[in-house]
């Protein structure tokens, strides 16, 4: 078995049958001292799965976030499970083994889950490709800010909702600041250069990302563009409704 799908000490890892383009391999959920983390879609299979690895006796069940291909399960394995409880915490608190760390950006309710240097990162950190921000939802700045919290972090181990562990949880911090940030430059760029339209600005930005993740491709696109209109660097009489 390879290092990154070796679970961290205490964690049990059930991952969902539900792959896709946004989802990759599926949902990641976790078990830990009797909590499970983002129980993922209501598939039957996959609740008895997390049951059967719980010995069927859970304390709570703990979101990192709302989206329902983290959280749709939630309600039907807590009352499988006897009525446990469903937590989303805020930022700080703590349930069970866990303290909340909000980080807003691919969702505004949003919170990774610390255990010691083990971070349960939802959408936040996948385990490859970048996460997924969408305009009004979410919000790029706010996204930026929540890596720069994780990276001021001592970490051992990024535990994702999507994708295998990460086990060098600075670099991949980094990666992730690094690669918002070329984005944004190589966008910029463009705009100065005149070039408009939502179709030719991901032809310059995002040139190498596959048919299937254009509309994601967009709607990241967008997201830029809001956090550019925010800080008041748009090209001089450029609104976003110009590149749409």
């Amino acid at each position: 078995m390879q290092a990154d799908e070796i679970d961290p000490a205490g964690v049990v890892r059930v991952r969902a049958g539900n792959p896709g383009p946004l989802t990759l391999e599926g949902t990641n959920s976790y078990l830990i001292e009797g909590w499970v983390i983002d129980p993922g879609p209501a598939e039957h299979t996959h609740l008895d799965a997390l049951l059967e690895v719980a010995g069927g006796r859970l304390e709570g069940i703990v979101l990192t976030h709302s989206h329902a291909d983290h959280a749709e399960g939630a309600q039907p394995l807590a009352a499988r499970a006897g009525g446990v409880p469903v937590v989303l915490p805020g930022d700080g608190d703590r349930v069970g083994p866990l303290r909340a760390l909000a980080t807003p950006g691919h969702a505004d309710d949003h919170v990774c889950l610390l255990a010691g240097k083990v971070c349960f990162a939802g959408d936040t950190v996948l385990g490859h490709g970048s996460a997924f921000i969408t305009p009004g939802e979410g919000s790029l700045t706010a996204y930026l800010d929540s890596l720069r919290r994780l990276r001021a972090l001592a970490l051992d181990v990024i535990c994702p909702g999507h994708g295998p562990y990460v086990w060098d949880p600075a670099a991949k911090l980094d990666e992730y600041l690094e690669h918002r940030l070329e984005r944004e430059r190589m966008l910029f760029e463009a705009l100065d250069d005149g070039v408009r339209g939502e179709g030719d600005l991901l032809d310059r930005a995002w040139a190498e990302v596959p048919e299937a993740l254009r509309p994601a491709a967009a709607l990241t696109l967008r997201a830029h563009l809001e956090k550019l209109e925010e800080e008041g660097r748009l090209p001089s009489g450029l609104g976003l409704e110009l590149v749409r």
